[in-house]
């Protein structure tokens, strides 16, 4: 399960050392540690990971297959999370330690900053392959932060990235050697800590108001 650890000025949450899907007790408990970094009193930044394989496979579809009655739910509790993180007043970056499909790769999306391991792991869009359309959120999100050119190809081909070809395409900022990443994720965050996060906060939710809006439509 996630666990959040804190070098001030940076929370570092550890997403988990499986294939961190996206469970109900998994969001629960990473809505619980966003709520201890928010509350913080002091400038703060937030750098997420994965400690295994995989930064994230996304969806839980095991549990959501054998839960269908809770579907709209629990899809509308995913929307709320990357609407969360897309919009959370302090500075984010995902650390991709590894695989990020799927909703995975959204919640990376989700994030201000994208460091990428550079020699494992894919950074993937499955759904045309696994037929499930994305939402007019979740599209909305990866549109509000890709070129058209770079969402045709990541959204529409099911293509998986490595973290050269991710970062040339625009889906991360940079790419690092293990065990450079998290130092490099850091680094990227650190000096934006302070900012006044109402301010930040309200920027960021008018600058991304499309996918804000469709990923929280009732």
């Amino acid at each position: 399960m996630p666990t959040l650890r804190h070098d001030a000025p940076v929370f570092l949450l550890d997403l988990g050392d499986d294939e961190n899907r996206f469970s109900p007790s998994w969001l629960e408990t990473v809505h619980s540690q966003l709520d201890t970094v928010v509350a913080y009193p002091d400038p703060a930044v937030l750098v997420t990971v994965g400690s295994g394989k995989f930064y994230s496979n996304g969806l839980d579809l095991d549990w959501l297959t054998s839960n269908p009655a809770q579907a709209a739910q629990y899809v509308a509790d995913v929307h709320e999370l990357l609407a969360r993180v897309l919009t959370l007043g302090v500075h984010t970056v995902a650390a991709i330690n590894g695989h990020a499909f799927g909703a995975g790769a959204m919640l990376a999306m989700a994030h201000d900053f994208r460091v990428m391991r550079a020699d494992r792991g894919y950074f993937c869009f499955p759904e045309a392959d696994i037929n499930i359309p994305f939402t007019p959120g979740m599209a909305a999100l990866i549109q509000g932060k890709l070129t058209p050119a770079a969402a045709i190809a990541s959204m529409t081909t099911g293509r998986r990235f490595g973290g050269t070809d991710a970062r040339d395409l625009g889906l991360v900022d940079a790419v690092a050697e293990k065990p450079a990443l998290l130092e490099y994720a850091a680094d990227l965050v650190r000096p934006l800590a302070g900012k006044d996060r109402g301010t930040l906060s309200a920027i960021k939710t008018t600058m991304f108001t499309p996918a804000v809006t469709a990923l929280r439509a009732k």
